[in-house]
């Protein structure tokens, strides 16, 4: 079996909720994702999907995505999908860097080695635990009141796992936290999120303020250094996210015991294979983890949850499920949450079939 063409196709994805903000004043309220499709000489065809979270969040946009697609496409025509260690050296070697550009081409040819063997990815990713797992919800930066307010109406659906966006004026940030805090039991967990957006003084006066709140800590800063800082001087349990790029950032930081819980984007690190290899560290060392991508719809959310699904359960923290937050379906049959949970699809490879009148046109075909 050959890859023979690659077709590439963009789609926008509007929020349903309204604008996205975060820290430093980042803002979108549409999503600009594009889709892969790896066809095979054997019939087969392959889906994946690379969304990044705007061009201001990490080294990734999404115009970089398909130029990048187009300058990698040529060198996997004629490889073989399922050979897919064969696959990623060939990607490596062929553009240096850009691991979010091999994401969607990494994810299809997981969806086609899928279908060869007649199974669903999660079942070749170590297995199915349980019926389904955790979701968290994202809350979007606005007032505290409102931010709470959202807490609410999500824990109503039967979210359980709330990440507030803070990383702005310290004394908003402590009554975000405390308001929202107030809306939630025993059961729940809320993680207050910064995406980098705190001078370590800003972070340790936060965590200092809210030292009485039951709360997870997410990348309070820009560096992996000024995060350890923060780290020694509160009794939260932290997070890392931006700073874990690599399995060197890994093995660093759980030797400098830095956090507690990683934040795994897929296309970070650059598909399935290289968050597999993550994903299996993490369990070895003790480290928990959030098992997401940094945006993306129903194709990154089935990706999401084959990876999310074949985790043990004690190790997964929490997951997303990013095709709710969006308007626009891009596939016939995605896997949506029920009460704050979700499922891997049942049916072989990533399960999906395409919702073609909605892809519209390829904008960028390789063969």
């Amino acid at each position: 079996m050959r890859i023979k063409r690659i077709s590439v196709y963009q789609v926008d994805l509007p929020l349903a909720e309204g604008p996205y903000n975060w820290s430093g004043g980042n803002t979108v309220r549409t999503f600009d994702s594009t889709i892969v499709r790896v066809e095979t000489d054997a019939g087969l065809t392959g889906y994946g999907e690379v969304c990044p979270l705007g061009p201001a969040y990490l080294p990734a946009y999404a115009a970089g995505a398909r130029a990048g697609i187009a300058e990698l496409g040529p060198a996997l025509l004629g490889l073989d999908p399922t050979q897919i260690g064969i696959l990623n050296h060939a990607m490596d070697a062929a553009l240096k860097g850009h691991p979010y550009v091999k994401s969607p081409l990494d994810i299809a040819c997981w969806d086609i080695l899928g279908q060869v063997a007649g199974l669903p990815v999660c079942e070749l990713l170590g297995g199915r635990y349980g019926d389904d797992f955790i979701l968290y919800r994202a809350i979007s930066q606005e007032s505290p009141e409102k931010m709470a307010e959202l807490v609410a109406t999500h824990r109503d659906e039967g979210y359980t796992r709330f990440q507030l966006k803070v990383g702005a004026d310290p004394s908003d940030d402590i009554e975000r936290i405390r308001i929202a805090a107030s809306r939630l039991g025993p059961e729940d967990r809320l993680i207050a999120d910064a995406n980098t957006g705190w001078l370590m003084h800003d972070a340790k006066r936060v965590v200092a303020a809210v030292s009485d709140v039951d709360l997870y800590i997410e990348q309070p800063c820009l560096s992996y250094e000024e995060c350890l800082s923060v780290r020694a001087s509160t009794p939260h349990p932290f997070v890392l996210d931006e700073s874990i790029a690599s399995v060197h950032d890994l093995l660093r930081a759980s030797n400098d015991d830095a956090m507690d819980v990683i934040n795994l984007k897929i296309s970070k690190l650059g598909g399935i294979t290289k968050a597999r290899q993550m994903r299996d560290l993490c369990v070895s060392v003790g480290i928990a983890m959030t098992i997401e991508d940094t945006w993306g719809g129903d194709f990154t959310t089935a990706a999401i949850a084959h990876l999310a699904h074949s985790t043990p359960p004690r190790f997964l923290f929490t997951s997303t499920d990013f095709n709710s937050y969006v308007t626009v379906s891009t596939a016939t049959n995605p896997p949506l949450r029920k009460h704050g949970r979700l499922s891997a699809p049942d049916s072989p490879g990533l399960g999906l079939e395409p919702s073609f009148g909605v892809l519209g046109d390829p904008v960028l075909v390789i063969e």
